[in-house]
């Protein structure tokens, strides 16, 4: 029988409504935590990698979003794995260190032994339980998950140097200027709670300097505007970078996918590598059709088994098909995230795209993008609830809510469709694209935000 000392919790960082605007207009009415990938809501596969942890007591979810908007979602989870999931609502943001510390008489409930943090928009294999017995074998306060990637990618992370014998981590550095490493932080830790009293001790330091630096009321105005709050502490430069070299903090590489969810485009590449992943382990979850009684499912599909898709329709690869859609005769559907309520009418296609709630596509028409994920516009997105009437097509573009694409005048039936265009991201203008016919020449108009 495992003691008490042997509990482990799980807390993960969802973050609030000001991190989500690069998911815009998926996320205006629903939490970027909650939005779908490979069938289920993006919280819910680090969630579900947590259940895989030996003694694993509770599951912390903690943000500033509102209590409701994550009530339903925690219940649902909780009754699922059998394991309790609690959302805690910080009052403000106080960084992902400092979260974890203003929630630490609620975290050390339980008495946990271990303590793992994760943020929501990480996407890989979790391998928690293989992380926790290296941990455990290092013998450190804290084991970060890493990972080798490209020179030209490091710099957009923090990258480290970890001594290859022993692991310990000998240097962090966040976001470098210069290259460093090609090793670098993949947002996946376990600390034992010791990790609370570098926590504090940061905070007492930052206090005191508050306190002692003694200032004129303008030197104040302009410390205050530059400097975080005393009580807002980050993990990578306030502690990770501090402690390293101390043989305190260890890493564990891991040798599988992984990729940080900063845009909608990542999460539909996110979404092929969860599928890609179901195959191995939860083959049950993927589609099969041969396109006779079922529709022809080709690679990974996931659909909801409330969805109707016609035999004709043919589906996939990378395809995610959420509740109550249906699919008509003859629609092709091609890496993309289908949400709930959808409508798409015979013969039309949907490539490289999400398709927002209670959208419908009419006959004939195309919703596409190119597919390079890691542009603005590589992929097409329909905001909730928009309409594509008969034989229009949608190349590249963000649609906003409650908007009507169609072959008329798009001024007079006030259709517009939201771009942002690199030329002007400086200057903070967007795009109005009025959208014609395929053959019809677009009519553009800035318009300040």
């Amino acid at each position: 029988m495992e003691s008490l000392e042997e509990n482990v919790v799980a807390v993960i960082i969802v973050g609030g409504p000001a991190e989500g605007t690069r998911f815009r207009p998926l996320s205006f009415n629903t939490p970027k935590p909650l939005l779908p990938l490979a069938g289920q809501p993006m919280v819910h596969h680090p969630i579900s990698a947590c259940k895989k942890i030996p003694n694993l007591a509770q599951i912390f979810l903690i943000g500033f979003y509102e209590g409701k908007e994550f009530a339903l979602y925690v219940s649902s989870i909780s009754n699922e794995l059998k394991v309790p999931v609690r959302y805690l609502k910080e009052d403000k943001p106080h960084g992902s260190a400092g979260s974890l510390y203003y929630f630490r008489d609620q975290i050390m409930e339980d008495s946990p032994s271990h303590i793992f943090l994760l943020n929501c928009d990480v996407c890989c294999n979790f391998p928690l339980p293989n992380m926790l017995d290296a941990h455990k074998r290092y013998g450190g306060m804290g084991t970060l998950l890493v990972i080798k990637v490209s020179a030209e990618s490091a710099n957009q992370f923090g990258e480290l140097v970890a001594d290859p014998i022993t692991k310990e981590l000998l240097h962090y550095t966040e976001k470098p200027e210069t290259f460093v490493s090609d090793l670098i932080n993949c947002g996946v830790y376990v600390f034992t709670p010791k990790i609370f009293d570098s926590i504090e001790d940061v905070y007492m330091h930052q206090e005191d300097r508050a306190n002692v630096r003694h200032v004129t009321s303008f030197e104040s105005l302009q410390i205050t505007t530059r400097s975080p709050p005393t009580d807002f502490v980050r993990l990578d430069q306030d502690i990770l970078s501090p402690l390293a070299g101390k043989k305190q903090l260890y890493t564990y590489e891991t040798m599988d996918y992984w990729e940080q969810i900063k845009t909608p485009g990542i999460s539909i590449k996110c979404s092929a590598l969860y599928l890609a992943q179901f195959r191995i382990a939860s083959p049950d979850l993927l589609a099969k059709g041969d396109g006779t009684k079922n529709a022809m499912v080709v690679g990974d599909v996931c659909i909801h088994p409330s969805a109707k898709v016609h035999p004709t329709a043919k589906i996939g690869p990378n395809v995610s098909i959420s509740a109550n859609v249906r699919v008509a005769p003859g629609v092709r559907l091609i890496n993309c995230i289908i949400l709930d309520d959808v409508e798409i009418d015979e013969n039309a296609v949907v490539m490289h795209a999400i398709v927002g709630w209670k959208s419908s596509i009419g006959k004939w028409s195309r919703v596409q993008a190119d597919g390079d994920y890691n542009k603005k516009l590589g992929i097409t997105i329909l905001g909730e609830a928009v309409t594509v009437e008969d034989e229009v097509v949608v190349i590249n573009s963000i649609v906003l809510p409650n908007k009507s694409l169609n072959l008329f005048d798009p001024i007079s039936r006030d259709c517009t469709v939201l771009v942002c265009k690199d030329l002007f991201a400086k200057l903070k203008k967007v795009y109005l694209i009025q959208l014609k016919r395929v053959h019809h020449l677009q009519s553009i108009c800035l318009l300040d935000q």
